[in-house]
C-alpha cells in the first residue's frame, strides 16, 4: 500500500509520519519511510537545487519539472520496488504537493502540473492520502517558532503564495475524496498522530 502525508508548511506531517512509522513497525508491518522531493541520492540532489535559497532565479515551470523529475527517480528506485515486494510505503509529500505549490502557489494551473506528473509517474496515485489541514497563518507561525528548522526557498515565500497553496490543497481534497482523508492538524501532536494511525490501521485492516 502506498500512503502519502500532505499539508501546508507547519502542519506537523513530517513529525507525525515518523511516529506512525514507528508504531506500525513495532506491530510487525514491513514499511518504507521516505520523502519528497528526495528519497534517493539522485532525487535528493534535485531537492537541493529546488530548495536552495541561492536559486531565486529558478523559473516556475523549471521548478515544476524538477519536482516531476525527482518524483520519477524516486518511484523507479524506491517506491515501485518496495510496493512490488509487498511493503507499505509512507511518503512525506507526493503528487498533491506539486499540484498545490506549483499549480496553485505558482499559478501554473493544477491541470497543467498534473499532466506533467502523470507522464513522469505513469499515472501512479497513492492508495491513501492524509491531508493535515491547518491555516497558513498558524502553519507559518509554527515554522517561525521552530528554532531547529532552517527556512528554505519555499518557506520564505510571501503570505499570498502560502494562501494560494492552501486554497489549491482544499480544491484537490474536494476533488479526490475517494482517496484523501482530512485531519485537523491544529490539535496536539499526540491527537493528530493517533488520528492518522487509526485511519491507516482501518485501511490496512480492510485489506485482510
Amino acid at each position: 500500500m502506498f500512503i502519502t502525508f500532505e499539508g501546508p508548511d507547519g502542519s506537523g506531517k513530517s513529525t507525525i509520519i515518523k511516529r506512525v512509522f514507528e508504531k506500525l513497525s513495532k506491530e510487525g508491518y514491513q514499511i518504507v519511510l521516505t520523502r519528497e522531493p528526495g528519497g534517493t541520492p539522485i532525487a535528493e540532489k534535485i531537492r537541493d537545487i529546488i530548495l536552495d535559497n541561492a536559486n531565486q532565479e529558478l523559473d516556475a515551470r523549471t521548478e515544476a519539472l524538477l519536482y516531476a523529475a525527482s518524483r520519477r527517480q524516486h518511484l523507479v528506485e524506491k517506491i515501485w520496488p518496495a510496493l512490488k515486494e509487498g511493503k507499505i510505503v509512507l511518503c512525506d509529500r507526493f503528487l498533491d504537493s506539486s499540484l498545490a505549490y506549483q499549480g496553485g502557489g505558482r499559478s501554473l494551473g493544477i491541470q497543467n502540473v498534473l499532466n506533467v506528473n502523470l507522464f513522469a509517474t505513469e499515472n501512479t496515485y497513492p492508495d491513501l492520502t492524509l491531508f493535515f489541514d491547518i491555516s497558513p497563518e498558524l502553519g507559518l507561525k509554527r515554522v517561525n517558532q521552530d528554532k531547529k528548522r532552517v527556512a528554505d526557498r519555499l518557506d520564505n515565500e510571501n503570505e499570498n503564495f502560502h494562501d494560494k497553496v492552501y486554497e489549491a490543497f482544499k480544491k484537490i481534497v474536494d476533488d479526490n475524496q475517494n482517496r484523501i482523508v482530512t485531519i485537523d492538524a491544529s490539535k496536539s501532536i499526540e491527537e493528530v498522530t493517533e488520528n492518522a494511525y487509526q485511519i491507516i490501521k482501518e485501511k490496512l485492516n480492510g485489506l485482510r
